[in-house]
């Protein structure tokens, strides 16, 4: 569903890693031992944090807890991982969360109420309505919410000039690539694109045949990461974010003493605070890369986006019949604009 793969990472990042899996601590053997399934490569930031999760269980366990990181859909995609999540057989996930059990989980991928990282910090806190909402709404399933992991702000990459990309009234001459979501393909035309879906594997042969000029739904780093050699331009326009969900089955998190409970999510919830840091930390780099490699890259200000925003807003009422107008109108009391 959403395949923003970013495997840019900072360097502190990578040399915490080689120690975390270098560290040979001389635990006796688990009591219990937690399958911990990713769907992103062993190398990104995500997967990282996941290890640096499974260190901090055991060091503070003593050993007795043992989580076996699992990247790159080892498990299953994001789909399957949820439904095994709920029956106990996979423990915990760093994944997408997917809407076929609740259309309303798409929530979390709704474009227009963020403009940047002072915005995400507190829409994703855990004290946040959003988090709270996702959080009942996985319940539900059985399925415990206990962290967002965010990847990066997201914008719209172009092989051609964008006409007027502020300006949501005016035509943008470019036909661009969106995921396969309502939220995306409303929001994008919305802004003044034409849009087409196009699975993710042929999106560089796309945009290098000419077949798409552009794309959104890709954070700056996927961008940087995977389509380079063919982008001209990149608009940080912040409409959306990436963002997966720390997860733990209900089961899974009832066989746990409250202690180990406790353990678990603490860990959980300083990989969650760090990787918006990190997040920030690699737009910026991977935007820097981008100029050196001859890409023209335009940032903006919140001020300058607020008519995006606003047209990403004003597709929100047609999402009311898979969202339901009661959630929608609680969105947009609670995250739209003020």
């Amino acid at each position: 569903m959403r395949n923003g793969i970013s495997k840019h990472l900072t360097k502190a990042v990578l040399v915490f890693a080689l120690v975390v899996f270098a560290a040979g601590s001389a635990f006796a053997a688990p009591e219990v031992t937690l399958k911990f399934a990713g769907q992103l490569p062993a190398d990104h930031v995500a997967s990282i944090l996941m290890e640096e999760i499974g260190q901090e269980i055991a060091e503070k366990t003593n050993g007795r807890i043992e989580v076996k990181v699992y990247p790159a859909n080892q498990l299953g995609d994001y789909e399957l991982v949820f439904e095994e999540l709920i029956r106990g057989t996979i423990d915990m996930a760093c994944t997408s969360v997917p809407s076929q059990f609740d259309p309303r989980l798409e929530l979390v991928y709704i474009n227009g109420f963020l403009r940047g990282y002072d915005d995400a910090r507190k829409v994703f806190s855990p004290e946040g309505w959003l988090f709270k909402k996702m959080a009942d709404m996985e319940a539900d399933l059985g399925v415990r919410l206990a962290g967002f992991f965010v990847e990066g702000m997201i914008g719209t990459g172009a092989t051609k000039p964008v006409i007027e990309p502020l300006n949501p009234a005016v035509d943008k001459g470019v036909l661009i690539r969106v995921p396969n979501m309502d939220v995306y393909k409303l929001a994008a035309e919305a802004m003044g694109y034409r849009t087409v879906t196009i699975p993710w594997s042929d999106v560089y042969q796309s945009l290098q045949t000419g077949v798409v000029e552009g794309v959104n739904g890709f954070s700056v780093t996927a961008a940087y990461t995977m389509l380079r050699d063919v982008l001209k331009e990149w608009h940080m326009t912040n409409y959306s974010i990436e963002v997966l969900n720390f997860m733990i089955g209900n089961k899974t998190w009832e066989k746990l003493s409250p202690a180990d409970q406790a353990i678990v999510q603490e860990a959980i919830s300083k990989a969650a605070a760090r990787s918006i840091d990190l997040a920030q930390e690699n737009d910026e780099k991977s935007m820097a890369m981008m100029r050196e490699m001859g890409i023209k890259v335009f940032t903006y200000t919140p001020e300058e986006l607020a008519p995006i925003a606003k047209a990403a807003a004003s597709t929100w009422p047609m999402l009311e019949d898979k969202m339901t107008k009661e959630l929608m109108d609680e969105f947009r009391k609670e995250l739209g604009p003020k």
